[in-house]
């Protein structure tokens, strides 16, 4: 069965009209012909909204008991059975009603797509996990309700609904999106123009690296080399030297003027590390680029000014930022310079701007060699001074007698010279060429092949000997600068590697992003099997071009070890690259070996996590749990024995010793069914205004009569907090003081109101904890002190610490004055909350 496409419909704040613009779309696609239905819209009593609805058909909502209410949700079987071609479902980050099937309705969804059915679907900004941080430092409220970033990014499509934050706060005003009692507080808090305006933001640039994504994918399956310039990305071209800092920044400056610019710094090594770049400089300018919000590359390139291209258009740039060269003029004779070369071939997609800095004309200090071994063009120049030099010089030396030897001297001078230019081969054939003349011009007899003297044998034989002797010193210094320069350059790259270790970044994906840029490749894979039958598969792949199942299917494969290999494809890399290669695969194969340990370790660490509480809660069961069991059995005993007369009064006595440890019982299994709860994260509360005068006094009915006083002010404010939670922990806080209050010192449990906060202690004047252990007290099945066995099995402060977190709230301890502990519940204001979060029903925050 084909899976279904989600089209999700984001905003950056509730009220902009995510919903009525889903709706509109489901009007559209009806009446085209299309079987749509509503899975579950909320119109949270906007009329506009509400009017949209009519004429859909909406399927039944299924309505869920949880303390004490009734709440609707989404039934996902009814939607299934129905099987429509489209499903609404109305607020993706939501949470599901404890007893409905999944815990998040995005979970839902993705059951209606598996199923085959399309879903149209609306979320905000605010709710996505990985902004959660950002969205806090903005608003100050920390979201509840959360969904993943690759549910929204795996979409089909994502429409942003957007809207300026004057016209949303006039919405409001209106009453289009709150009822008006509410609107003053939404405008005075969340809804402020700032928050507004950097939510919008963070919507935008959201969807646009979307965008951008797609366009990226575009290009790579249809193998677009052209430079589109639908945003300005700065390429930063550096060369090792003191400048770069100052060309980074003129690349930050020119990217600020462009909304979304993107600065890329790139060096680009030679392969054989013929370069006088200075490590220490290049990792102060990557400090400098990635603290400007830019990005740092290497890239391996013979040819610098094609490779500077190539990375430019393989990105996508539209600019390209170089210095001005530092050759002095009397070098331009050698060529035009990389900057040049660039702007020529560049051509109209690129601009490219020369920058001016400190460092001109000032040259490069020591000379920096050229080639690989000896260049195309000194050998060219090799090869002349070896064929044709001797002839030239033997024209030259006919119209002048300066004997046998001295003509054998220039001769062997023009050898070595061609041997220092051209290496071996030119030298070779300076010598034979220059033999050969010497014998026909100048050896008696002249103009014969002949030599008549031998002593004149030996003498071409040392001149040609001296030749090839020098073209091969010559020869051999070329190869051992050249295999010292690779060398060289194979332990930079290797050292950046190290470095990226130091530094953290030991991601796999990251590492095989460095391996494909390094050499140039298309795309970069970590192959694995567990045994030579079995199948390979991928642990990690980047890059775009064809997929790669076997190491045999690649352009480049580089094994580790027995079952695991490193796959490229792009191009053949020569043998000479392989070592560097090889540092890499190792690296990739630790790095994968490192993650696997860490998740087995944080998995060991969880089961161990589990069998200490295991531990404790069978310690716990041994004794506190049985100790009212057989409290109960006994006078339950006692009672239907038939050999004893018990009065009324011992009657009532038994019994109650009954409804006590029953009592116990419920108070601790309820405690560790809390903890239970907590551990596993099932914890959702169900936030609604509510005054604290109305559940405290709620929280004392489980104290004796007397042994606690109540001062919760009526003026207080309200607060956002789930009232069920809410009782228990005060009633777990107030029962521990009341344990270690001493008789006749009643608990006070009292309210105040401080900033956006209101606060709840609880008082005792107990004998106290000390500082050090004031922490260690909220964790699960601490005692503290001397305190009996029957006195509990330490949940009771854990599981209050816990709900007070899960409702956004802090419990804390503090020493009382005069002696004893307070313990302090800081709660949130209702008005320091977003305005979503001001319903009396479950959060969804959706327009």
């Amino acid at each position: 069965m084909a899976r279904g496409k989600l089209r999700i419909h984001l905003g950056a704040a509730p009220g902009v009209g995510k919903t009525y613009a889903m709706l509109s779309e489901a009007h559209r696609r009806v009446g085209r012909g299309t079987d749509c239905v509503v899975g579950f819209v909320e119109h949270h009593g906007r009329p506009r909204t509400e009017v949209m609805l009519h004429g859909l058909e909406q399927v039944p909502r299924r309505e869920l008991e949880y303390r004490g209410g009734v709440f609707p949700e989404m039934d996902l079987d009814a939607v299934l059975a129905r099987r429509p071609q489209v499903a609404l479902v109305d607020e993706l980050a939501h949470t599901n009603v404890p007893g409905s099937r999944n815990a998040k309705r995005w979970q839902d969804v993705e059951e209606l797509l598996a199923a085959g059915i399309d879903v149209v679907s609306t979320v905000n900004i605010q709710h996505l996990e990985s902004l959660g941080d950002v969205v806090e430092s903005i608003t100050g409220v920390r979201q509840q309700e959360t969904v993943p970033d690759e549910v929204v990014r795996r979409a089909d499509q994502v429409e942003l609904v957007d809207m300026t934050p004057e016209a949303l706060r006039r919405r409001m005003a209106h009453g289009n999106v709150y009822q008006p009692d509410k609107v003053d507080a939404a405008l005075s808090n969340y809804f402020r123009p700032g928050n507004l305006t950097a939510l919008r933001e963070l919507a935008l640039l959201w969807v646009a690296d979307r965008v951008d994504a797609y366009l990226t994918q575009y290009r790579s399956e249809h193998r677009v080399s052209r430079i589109w310039g639908s945003r300005e990305r700065i390429v930063v071209g550096l060369t090792g030297g003191p400048e770069g800092r100052t060309l980074i920044r003129r690349g930050a400056r020119l990217a600020e003027k462009g909304a979304g610019g993107e600065v890329l710094a790139v060096y680009i090594a030679r392969s054989d590390g013929l370069t006088s770049a200075s490590p220490k400089e290049l990792a102060l300018q990557r400090t400098l680029v990635e603290d400007l919000g830019g990005t740092f590359h290497h890239v391996v390139g013979d040819d610098i000014p094609a490779a500077l291209l190539a990375f430019a258009r393989g990105v996508n740039a539209t600019q390209i930022v170089l210095g001005s060269s530092r050759r002095k003029a009397w070098q331009y004779v050698f060529g035009p310079g990389v900057g040049a070369t660039v702007a020529r071939e560049s051509g109209p997609d690129l601009d490219v701007h020369i920058v001016t800095h400190g460092e001109v004309a000032k040259g490069r200090g020591l000379p920096v060699a050229r080639g690989a071994r000896l260049g195309r063009s000194r050998r060219a120049w090799g090869w002349i001074a070896g064929v044709l030099g001797p002839p030239l010089l033997a024209a030259l030396l006919s119209a002048v007698d300066l004997g046998l030897a001295n003509d054998m001297l220039l001769f062997l001078a023009l050898t070595v010279a061609a041997a220092l230019l051209g290496g071996l081969l030119p030298a070779l054939a300076s010598a034979a060429v220059g033999s050969l003349l010497l014998n026909y011009f100048y050896t008696p007899p002249l103009h014969r092949w002949t030599i008549a003297d031998p002593k004149n044998i030996v003498a071409i034989v040392i001149f040609v000997a001296v030749g090839v002797a020098v073209a091969s010193v010559v020869d051999l210094a070329a190869r051992r600068t050249h295999q010292a320069a690779r060398l060289r350059a194979e332990s930079e790259i290797l050292s950046f590697l190290a470095g990226n270790v130091l530094r953290g970044e030991t991601g796999l994906e990251e590492l095989l992003e460095r391996v494909r840029e390094t050499f140039g490749m298309e795309s970069a894979a970590l192959l694995e099997r567990a045994s030579d039958v079995e199948p390979w598969t991928c642990a990690g792949r980047v890059g775009r071009g064809r997929p790669v199942e076997r190491p045999d299917e690649a352009d480049v494969d580089m094994p580790v070890g027995d079952h695991m290999a490193l796959a490229l494809t792009g191009r053949v890399l020569p043998a000479e690259d392989r070592r560097v290669l090889a540092a890499f695969a190792a690296q990739a194969a630790v790095v994968l070996d490192r993650r696997r340990l860490q998740e087995e370790a944080d998995r060991a660490r969880t089961l161990a996590e589990g069998n200490r509480i295991r531990t404790a809660l069978l310690a716990a069961v041994s004794h506190d749990l049985r100790t009212p069991l057989a409290g109960i059995k006994a006078a339950v005993t006692s009672l239907r024995s038939e050999d004893v007369e018990w009065s009324e009064e011992d009657r009532a006595e038994l019994l109650e010793g009954i409804e006590e440890g029953a009592d116990r019982l419920d108070h601790l299994v309820g405690n560790l069914l809390d903890m239970s709860r907590l551990q596993t994260g099932t914890v959702t509360p169900l936030i609604r205004e509510i005054d604290l005068d109305e559940v405290v006094p709620m929280a004392l009915g489980g104290v004796p009569e007397g042994s606690a006083c109540l001062d919760v002010p009526e003026t207080l404010p309200m607060v956002a907090v789930d009232p069920g939670l809410l009782e228990r922990a005060v009633a777990n806080l107030v029962e521990n003081a009341v344990k270690y209050s001493p008789s006749g010192a009643p608990v006070l449990v009292a309210a105040s109101a401080l900033a956006d906060r209101v606060e709840v202690r609880v008082v005792d004047r107990g004998p106290g904890v000390p500082d050090e252990a004031k922490d260690r007290i909220f964790e699960p099945f601490q005692r503290h002190g001397d305190a009996p066995r029957g006195a509990g099995v330490g949940l009771g402060l854990a599981v209050a610490r816990g709900f007070a977190e899960a409702m956004g709230g802090t419990l804390n301890a503090e020493d009382t004055p005069g002696g004893g502990l307070t313990m302090v519940l800081s709660l949130r204001a209702a008005a320091s909350l977003p305005e979503p979060h001001l319903t009396a029903e479950p959060e969804r925050q959706a327009s």
